[in-house]
């Protein structure tokens, strides 16, 4: 199940597969995949499975399929760390969809020479890239400029749900704030910072393949 939410009259819907598609504009926002990441534990001979990486490019592939943006944002943090071979595979992905312009919102484990970014078409933007009132930027912005709202990744967000009998789980979220957002982090493997919500903040949930508002 998918959401929606409204902010400053734009409509975003937020999927499931931890990525939001601002509707008026044809734009896909996806943070903080970590490609890669497996690929360098396993290096640093720490046993992992591959198939993380997996699950994040099968996913990449059926949201492009399936909502067709006109344009990709990478909020940051699109490879973890050095060059790896996983980094060629994502590059053909990128291959498949000539109709789409992908960009990345450089983040702080963006690290590699601007060379592999441009060998696979990505647009890189080094600042945070203003978008009519709305502000693009990896890690959130500390303090949002007058007439701006500012979506970011970086943090990982989640929230801690509790059930009867002090049953608990985290789930990664959606949060929106009065001036921020903070998308949760499409690659697996990564972990979750728990959020702690004001009143009137909006927190949507991802779980069992639906977005829940909480």
């Amino acid at each position: 199940m998918v959401e929606e939410v409204t902010i400053r009259d734009n409509t975003f819907s937020l999927y499931p597969e931890k990525a939001v598609l601002w509707k008026a504009k044809g734009v896909l926002l996806i943070s903080d995949l970590h490609l890669g990441k497996v690929n360098h534990f396993r290096r640093s001979g720490i046993a992992v499975p591959h198939s993380p990486n997996d699950q994040n490019i099968e996913r990449l592939i059926t949201l492009l399929q399936q909502l067709k943006p006109e344009r990709v944002l990478f909020m940051g943090d699109l490879f973890h760390s050095h060059y790896n071979p996983e980094w060629e595979v994502f590059g053909q992905v990128l291959k498949y969809f000539p109709a789409i312009s992908f960009e990345l919102v450089m983040g702080n484990h963006d690290i590699m020479s601007d060379y592999q970014y441009v060998k696979h078409q990505l647009i890189i933007h080094k600042k945070p890239l203003e978008m009519d009132t709305f502000m693009m930027s990896h890690e959130p912005l500390e303090e949002v400029p007058e007439g701006y709202y500012n979506f970011a990744g970086h943090i990982h967000p989640g929230v801690q749900l509790r059930g009867r009998g002090r049953q608990g789980v985290k789930l990664p979220c959606f949060y929106f704030g009065d001036k921020q957002a903070l998308l949760p982090a499409f690659g697996e493997f990564t972990g979750l910072y728990k959020i702690k919500p004001k009143e009137g903040d909006r927190v949507f949930v991802i779980v069992d393949n639906n977005v829940l508002r909480v």
